[in-house]
């Protein structure tokens, strides 16, 4: 069988209109992104922000009818809307169909870093863990495509179901809803994707998943400042945004990049983390600044930032990770659990304001 081009993927899009302008999408340059890897197709449709809502239709058309070619196995398209002006107001950040995506979901809070290694998907783990211990209704969205880690450390196993053929049930453990790519993939399969297919798998995780009613969607993103991140902070109405960082000079110039890319995208930044912030010695208690210490609430002070607090370098937090049972599950009374609580508590203060019930911490 032929190799399938980028020029038969063109040629099928050519019979795709514009309902408003009656013109072709890619005689309208709309097209862009276009991935052709073997026989998976992969391409974004640029749309006006206000027309967002109304061209979901065109999206699926233009699957169609590049699916209707001849060796075609997969095609994810994603409409990209752009802001009209860099003077629009910071409603505009995200296009019109963001709130159409997740339903039912109150906030949704992204849990980042500027670099990898630096315990993100940890603190997101204990952190939903946390808001889940605190009364809330919680989902976890594992962002990383090319690392999922969530199955594992929630000890979730085997494939979401769903009951129409469209709609994914998320799968589900300690209370928690979580959807991650490692859930409709084996895990030592590699994610060949390029940008457009990454978009597509997140908006895909988000609208095609049922959720239901939640009062928090913890999203942990991946490392750096990529298509996904930019595809969250633009598409998604993030309520906010939690920087994991360790106290290190190195490891706080990236967490300031990824700070920087959430302000410019018009996202706030709820916060810094420090994990990793000591060590105590189990055996005789003295302690160790390994990476440093103080380093993550300084930068949040020269920032404007809140720090939102720290997190030693502990086995314990590591092991039960690991062993797919979070300290915050496993030990709830471990000062370190407490820590995540706390932590977890300020965030949701500081999504849904003390107006609206934030949920109160008995420690005894």
């Amino acid at each position: 069988m032929a190799q399938l081009t980028e020029t038969q993927v063109l040629d099928a899009l050519r019979a795709v209109k514009d309902p408003d302008r009656q013109t072709d999408i890619v005689s309208l340059n709309m097209i862009s992104g276009l991935v052709v890897k073997g026989s998976n197709v992969g391409f974004s449709i640029e749309v006006d922000p206000k027309r967002g809502p109304q061209l979901e239709p065109l999206r699926q058309a233009a699957e169609k009818a590049v699916e209707a070619l001849p060796g075609v196995t997969s095609v994810t398209a994603v409409l990209t809307a752009h802001r009209e002006a860099p003077a629009a107001p910071k409603a505009a950040a995200a296009p019109a169909t963001a709130k159409a995506l997740v339903p039912g979901v109150r906030a949704i809070v992204a849990v980042a870093s500027g670099k990898g290694g630096v315990g993100k998907s940890t603190t997101s783990v204990n952190l939903a863990l946390g808001m889940k211990a605190n009364g809330l209704r919680v989902g976890l969205l594992d962002a990383d495509i090319y690392g999922p880690s969530m199955p594992r450390m929630m000890a979730i196993t085997g494939k979401p179901n769903s009951a129409d053929g469209k709609m994914l049930q998320p799968m589900e453990n300690y209370g928690v809803k979580v959807m991650s790519m490692g859930f409709l993939v084996a895990e030592d399969t590699p994610m060949i994707w390029r940008g457009p297919m990454v978009q597509s798998a997140l908006q895909q995780m988000l609208r095609d998943v049922a959720w239901g009613e939640l009062d928090v969607l913890v999203v942990d993103l991946p490392p750096g400042t990529g298509d996904a991140q930019l595809t969250m902070a633009q598409q998604v109405p993030l309520a906010g945004a939690v920087i994991v960082s360790t106290p290190q000079d190195i490891a706080l110039l990236d967490a300031r990049k990824g700070l920087n890319m959430f302000r410019r995208v018009d996202v706030p930044v709820l916060g810094i983390v420090e994990n990793m912030s000591y060590f105590c010695c189990p055996n005789c208690g003295h302690r160790t600044d390994i990476f440093s210490h103080g380093g993550a609430k300084r930068e949040a002070e020269s920032l404007g930032m809140e720090f939102l607090g720290e997190i030693p370098l502990d086995i314990a937090i590591r092991e039960t990770s690991d062993d797919g049972q979070p300290i915050v599950m496993s030990q709830p009374d471990s000062e370190h659990a407490k820590v995540y609580r706390r932590i977890a508590a300020r965030v949701w203060e500081k999504v849904a304001g003390p107006q609206r019930g934030t949920p109160k911490i008995v420690i005894e």
